[in-house]
Formats: structure tokens, sequence, C-alpha cells
């Protein structure tokens, strides 16, 4: 029998330069999207931290996780979005145990 739903753990990585506003508007769309899809357990955002390696020549990003609760169809569809999403610099999603 499949899984009807599983715990995930997302972590991404913003662009700084779009600045308070536009980081604002892509954490607010990320969390749209994930309620959409399923439930958010926990919701952290880390801040502007230092990079342990440059990505795209730059030193720091805003860290922002996320851990939620969906279909296990959900978290591809998720991954495709981070990746085609403007200021959305690194991303990874875990499934929790």
């Amino acid at each position: 029998m499949a899984k009807v739903s599983a715990k995930y753990e997302a972590m991404y990585i913003i662009d700084k330069d779009l600045g308070e506003e536009g980081i604002a508007a892509v954490v607010e769309r990320f969390k749209n999207l994930i309620e959409a899809n399923g439930t958010i357990d926990e919701h952290e955002e880390w801040g502007v931290r230092k990079l342990a390696y440059l990505i795209n020549d730059k030193p720091e990003g805003y860290y922002v996780l996320v851990k939620f609760t969906s279909a296990p169809s959900f978290p591809a569809e998720l991954d495709r979005i981070f990746r085609i999403t403007d200021g959305v610099m690194r991303s990874l999603i875990t499934v929790i145990d």
C-alpha cells in the first residue's frame, strides 16, 4: 500500500540582493505553495548567512527552512519550482523518517 503522506524538510537560499520586500515575496510564495499541497509543521527564517562557497559570485544568502507533510508526489514539483524561481540560489528537499 502506498503512503498517503510523508514528512519532508526543505532548505532554500534566496539571493539577499532581492532586498527585504523581494525576499519576503519569495518566502510567502513558497509558504502558500506548500500550504496548498500539504501542511507546514515548522517554518524558520534563518536570515542572511555566509555561504560555505560562492554561489553566482555571492558570499551570502538568505536561508529558509521549512518542515512539512505532503503527498509523496509534491516534493518533485516543489523542487522544479525552486529551480525556475528567480532569486532562489540553492534548494534541498529531504525526507524525514
